[in-house]
């Protein structure tokens, strides 16, 4: 066991990585304190069961650059495993502004080869590896140095056994020949839109069941504001204040601190100072919102007439393609894109790409008429009439 603390070190060993096909890396980091994740440790192991594993500790190494690992991203020639790549990859692109190219995560591929949905990583150490896996260092706080050779041990289990996983998997691929399948779902994974959060959009998260222009302008303004504010302190969302003290405030619409100490629901911090500044600017900016600038609700989907028999025949259809194609059901359709496509909406991802020939096409189809279900037994076929 290695761990590495110096720009020297990590240059030589990612130089030694680019002579292979791959190089499996994972990361431990914490978010729980914080707006952006802190990167805490980096695992990364050369292929073979001999291949070196070593620990990359940029906390012991404070003055190392990860500028060598960026440029391991960026050789082509050396595929990046990851398993649920999607916390590791933002990390890396807010920090480095850089994805790793070419890219393979082993939760996509496995969801892909019929494992299950959001399958997880012990899952496949066990059913693939075959080997037991030790979990009792998950709850680490890993910014706190030294750590134990059992925390050790287990982070870099999550980087030996991901080299047997990765080999199965892609020769699964190659054989079952859904290279574009996986390729679909990674370039979400590597569009910087994926992390890239727009104060502005903020609200659209909010969950509220209130429709009015004006209300929602509040919560428009009031979002921007917490997460403008969540950003550039680098604090959570929460610790600016949380969605039930949004709509509170959005209600409320309070225009000095005297009417913003009654909220009963904001938290102490919020009362005053910069956090209390800005929720009466936020208040004021969406009251003073023009009405022809008022957001609406995206009432579409709500209004949406679904049919529920053919809603109904649609789930029967996904599932039987799904078992068909050893695709996890919900990695090709949700249930809410089956009552939307019985409602007649075509601009769906169920309907695009790999899906639309897996599923989409005969999803369709059956709309239309042109197809029937039959059933046989736990068997369902697909008629065309």
């Amino acid at each position: 066991m290695r761990t590495i603390t110096t720009t020297d070190a990590l240059a030589a060993f990612c130089a030694e990585a680019k002579s292979g096909p791959y190089v499996t890396i994972d990361t431990e980091f914490l978010r729980e304190r914080t707006y952006w994740s802190k990167l805490c440790l980096i695992q990364m192991a050369l292929p073979g069961k001999t291949g070196e594993a070593v620990l990359v500790d940029p906390i012991e190494g404070e003055d190392m650059s990860l500028e060598p690992l960026y440029d391991l991203f960026r050789h082509e020639a050396t595929v990046k495993v990851f398993h649920a790549a999607r916390q590791d990859l933002e990390i890396f692109f807010v920090e480095g502004h850089v994805f790793p190219n070419p890219l393979f995560d082993t939760q996509v591929a496995a969801m892909v080869c019929g494992f299950g949905e959001q399958v997880g990583y012990e899952t496949l150490v066990k059913k693939i590896a075959r080997e037991p896996l030790d979990k009792t260092s998950r709850f680490t706080d890993w910014s706190r140095r030294p750590l134990s050779d059992a925390q050790n041990e287990y982070a870099l289990a999550d980087v030996t056994h991901l080299r047997v996983i990765y080999e199965f998997l892609s020769a699964q691929i190659a054989k079952t020949g859904r290279q574009k399948w996986v390729e679909e779902e990674l370039a979400i994974l590597t569009d910087p839109a994926t992390y890239t959060v727009h104060p502005e959009e903020a609200w659209e998260r909010v969950k509220t069941r209130t429709t009015s222009g004006r209300f929602l302008a509040m919560v428009k303004e009031l979002a921007r504001f917490r997460e403008e504010y969540a950003q550039s302190h680098n604090v959570p969302r929460s610790r600016v204040f949380k969605d039930d003290a949004l709509l509170e405030l959005a209600s409320t619409r309070p225009t000095n601190h005297e009417e913003l100490g009654r909220s009963r629901l904001l938290l102490r911090e919020g009362r005053r100072g910069d956090i209390a500044d800005g929720i009466l600017a936020a208040v004021k900016a969406g009251m003073e919102m023009p009405n022809d600038q008022l957001p609406k609700a995206d009432q579409e989907r709500d209004q949406l007439q679904v049919n529920p028999a053919l809603a109904d025949l649609l789930r029967v259809l996904l599932k039987a393609k799904a078992e068909e194609l050893g695709v996890a059901a919900k990695l090709i359709a949700s249930a809410a894109d089956l009552d939307a496509i019985a409602a007649g909406e075509r601009d769906l991802d169920a309907l695009k790409g790999w899906r639309r020939e897996a599923f989409g096409e005969d999803a369709l189809r059956l709309c239309r008429g042109e197809i029937a279900l039959s059933a046989k037994g736990s068997a369902v076929k697909v008629i065309k009439i």
